[in-house]
């Protein structure tokens, strides 16, 4: 039983909620002081902050479909404190204060969601619980026992490791060894933030004009199919659908990532699983996958899948190979075998935005009035939150602790050109996956192949 009832369809998320028509589509030529192009989370709480911080600005997004088509309507629902790139790479370039002062920045993050959310009225199906992060071969149980060695480095993390009855008093996993928890997570339902911010934002005088698509960025001008808009202020919004922008082909790979949901599990399922803290769920493999318990009671997986397209390429309705569901739904059964008769309900993809370094990055260049952020490689959840806190203050003029986060105008080299880009990162990903059937054959530590491919892939 592999099939899923539903596919595609943009995400569960959205099929749950009902897919919105566009709205306030763009009429013509126009002007404005601050254009955000995409509205997602990064492009929705750019807008929301600039409003507080400017509230006599005419601030204008423009979107392809509608708020929250893109990754931030099909993601697995982390909002996660963790800092893409890690803080042991940031410390090799940046003061320790420094990066410690970026950690606090996203836990604070965590909690400044979920207030806004509240204040809003944004029905976003919170729940705190964590991070689990389990082990299940030697090699990963390694890997546990080094990552809560950095959190002792670092205990601004809150990250600490769990023995093996520990983990499954909060989940239990089949063939856990060793588990690191980490607090600052919690659970959320993706597209119901990302349309409780779009109404917030409207309500507070932001025009989003959805079904309309930006061919280039020139300038002062947002060229698009329905005219251009001209500002003193532009910020690119993009994350994963940044590569089909005018000259920015090789600055963001769009790296695919896709998700299926279960029917709601039994509650005899339940009891044997335990899940009762709403822990986010990840593993320690090279390819990894995270998971969450729903509201309804069922299993939302995801991981990657077929990882690039060709010239950075993207599906634009979360379409997904049979052979997706498929690996999803074997790793969700070798978690919890009890789960092999349970039917999959919906499966789908979406496209994640990946600098050359993996590092995300906020931006913003006051000769030109060009700001940018992005590239959160999968954790952007809670990163857009902070990334759309720091471009309000760049953009108003404001210096404040955000506008000097080491993230703060961080630059990365461009990828390679095709051919070298596809054979690169399907190189990569071949080379995960070969050394996590290596190290589940009972390699006691991490995998000479994956560690070679993160010195070749810039990790």
């Amino acid at each position: 039983m592999t099939s899923a009832r539903r596919t595609g369809e943009v995400s569960y998320w959205w099929s749950e909620l009902g897919i919105p028509e566009p709205q306030d589509l763009l009429a013509g030529d126009g002007e404005a002081d601050v254009v955000i192009v995409g509205a997602g989370y990064t492009g929705l709480w750019t807008a929301y902050y600039l409003s507080d911080l400017r509230p006599d600005l005419d601030v204008r997004i423009v979107e392809q479909r509608f708020a929250g088509y893109g990754a931030s309507g099909r993601n697995g629902g982390w909002l996660s404190a963790s800092v893409t790139g890690g803080l042991d790479g940031y410390a090799r370039t940046h003061p320790r204060a420094e990066v410690a002062r970026f950690q606090r920045a996203m836990n604070d993050a965590v909690d400044e969601v979920v207030r806004v959310a509240e204040r809003h009225g944004i029905d976003a199906e919170v729940r705190r619980g964590g991070t689990l992060l389990v082990a299940r071969n030697a090699a990963q149980a390694t890997r546990a026992r080094q990552a809560a060695a950095a959190a002792e480095r670092w205990p601004e993390t809150g990250a600490r490791l769990l023995t093996a009855d520990e983990a499954g008093a909060r989940i239990r996993v089949a063939g856990a060894r060793v588990a690191v928890w980490e607090p600052h997570c919690a659970r959320i339902h993706p597209a119901r933030l990302a349309r409780g911010l779009a109404r917030a934002v409207r309500e507070r005088g932001v025009r989003i004009h959805e079904g309309t698509t930006v061919r280039a960025i020139a300038g002062g001008r947002v060229e698009t199919d329905r005219g251009t808009l001209r500002a003193r202020h532009v910020v690119r919004a993009t994350e994963g659908f940044t590569a089909a922008l005018a000259g920015e082909r090789r600055t963001w790979v769009p790296m695919n990532s896709s998700m299926i949901v279960t029917e709601p599990l039994p509650d005899a399922a339940w009891a044997e699983i335990g899940w009762a803290h709403y822990d986010t769920l990840e593993d320690f493999a090279h390819v990894y996958s995270y998971a969450q318990r729903t509201p309804d009671g069922r299993i939302a997986i995801g991981g990657r899948g077929n990882p690039y397209r060709f010239a950075s390429r993207t599906d634009l309705d979360g379409d997904i190979p049979e052979r997706t569901v498929r690996h999803l739904r074997q790793v969700l059964c070798s978690w919890f075998p009890m789960l092999r008769e349970v039917p999959i309900a919906h499966a789908w993809s979406g496209v994640l935005g990946v600098p050359r370094n993996w590092r995300a990055t906020v931006a913003y260049d006051a000769s030109s009035g060009h700001g940018w952020a992005g590239g959160y490689v999968g954790t952007g959840v809670t990163a857009t939150n902070l990334a759309g806190r720091t471009l309000a203050d760049l953009v108003a003029g404001e210096r404040t602790e955000r506008t000097t986060l080491p993230w703060v105008d961080q630059r990365a080299r461009s990828w390679e050109p095709e051919p070298l880009r596809w054979l690169g990162i399907h190189g990569l990903y071949r080379a995960y996956g070969l050394a996590d059937r290596l190290e589940q054959r009972g390699a006691p530590r991490t995998s000479r192949i994956a560690t070679l491919a993160n010195r070749v892939s810039g990790r």
